[in-house]
């Protein structure tokens, strides 16, 4: 029987670019190389694509090493290396094309989890893991998910959206309307970023206008939201039709909120799976799990994020992420992990997955 090529693309433009890689070095080393011919390809900071020994030396790369060091500066330093010594290294976009039978997609953020990438790899008739476009799309923007949950049932927190080009033009408005609306703290949030980039919890308006600078210097929309007092609470959700959820984990931030230092850097968050909830509850936030994911139409994956409110155990939607991370220290493979499906075995299944959504596709 012989083997099948995967291209594992990672990399991107996003801010996620590292995590991305770390991602991928761990997805790398669960592939079932028995059956399936690894092809790496990575893509700069700058969209360049790379798809030769360069792409395995990034891989080979402890990139999650280097942050915890930290300094960020040195992981940088080290892709610009090698990005540089490959220069001379044109990628061959026809033998991709040609010798590809699947894309594993561990891209993070723009470009990759948005469907930029989904919409490229469906005109040259490649599967690939995980959502589509349209899904893709619309999960990757934190305010459109509310929207279509909130019409499927699914509660969120009180929000609005403001324009990166309005508040600049008039920051002053901005900050007027949402100290009319919310009261202390709240959420400023990219609307289009994961990995918590971006985000600030602002407790009073002397710390909003750096907070909306911040998020505005990284997105085009910008999110504000209530803050909810409440557990963080996640669920995997795994398959295209007919989808299951898996066991709820708990996060207990190291520090005020589980931001980008207490994910990757710091690594002081708690992880607890399975969560230890209410009884009636844990089946809620799973049901409502399946419910987002339904409502935005996502395929192969996704981990969809939950506060269940301090007092009411209220479930509220925090946000949904279509292509989740796959750190050794990531929730999604570890809350599978406790649902029965190892890391080996969740790479394998979606691969599969993707493979049964082409030939769903092609039979349309």
């Amino acid at each position: 029987m012989s083997k099948q090529t995967v291209a594992l693309i990672f990399g991107g433009k996003s801010a996620e670019h590292e995590i991305s890689i770390i991602s991928a070095r761990s997805i790398a080393a669960q592939i079932d190389r028995n059956r399936y011919e690894l092809s790496p390809l990575y893509i700069d900071r700058d969209g360049k694509w790379y798809a030769s020994s360069c792409s395995q030396q990034v891989l080979d790369t402890d990139i999650a090493a280097l942050l915890r060091s930290g300094s960020p500066e040195s992981a940088g330093a080290r892709l610009s290396e090698l990005t540089a010594a490959a220069a001379g290294e044109c990628f061959d976009f026809g033998s991709f094309l040609k010798n590809t039978d699947v894309a594993f997609i561990a891209l993070h953020g723009s470009y990759g989890e948005d469907g930029k990438l989904q919409g490229c790899l469906d005109t040259f008739g490649i599967p690939y893991t995980g959502c589509g476009l349209t899904a893709s799309a619309l999960a990757m923007d934190k305010a459109l998910t509310k929207l279509c949950a909130m019409d499927a049932g699914v509660a969120v927190a009180e929000f609005m959206t403001i324009t990166s080009c309005g508040y600049t033009a008039n920051p002053l408005e901005a900050v007027v309307e949402i100290t009319k609306r919310f009261d202390w703290p709240l959420f400023v949030k990219p609307a289009s970023l994961g990995s918590s980039v971006g985000i600030s919890k602002v407790r009073n308006a002397e710390e909003l206008a750096a907070a909306l600078e911040n998020a505005c210097g990284l997105d085009s929309k910008v999110l504000v939201e209530a803050a909810i007092s409440g557990r963080e609470i996640e669920v995997a959700v795994l398959g295209n039709s007919d989808p299951l959820a898996s066991e709820p984990g708990e996060i207990i931030p190291g520090s005020d909120f589980y931001s980008y230092e207490d994910k990757y850097i710091k690594n002081e968050a708690k992880i607890v799976i399975p969560a230890d909830l209410p009884e009636g509850v844990a089946d809620e936030v799973r049901k409502a799990a399946l419910t987002v994911f339904k409502a935005l139409g996502c395929e192969g994956m996704s981990r969809v994020d939950f506060f269940v409110e301090n007092g009411t155990n209220r479930v509220i939607l925090n946000e949904i992420n279509t292509i989740p991370g796959f750190t050794d220290i990531s929730m999604y493979p570890m809350m599978m992990a406790a649902s029965g499906i190892g890391f080996a075995e969740l790479v394998e299944k979606l691969l599969l997955l993707a493979l049964e959504k082409r030939s769903i596709t092609h039979k349309i």
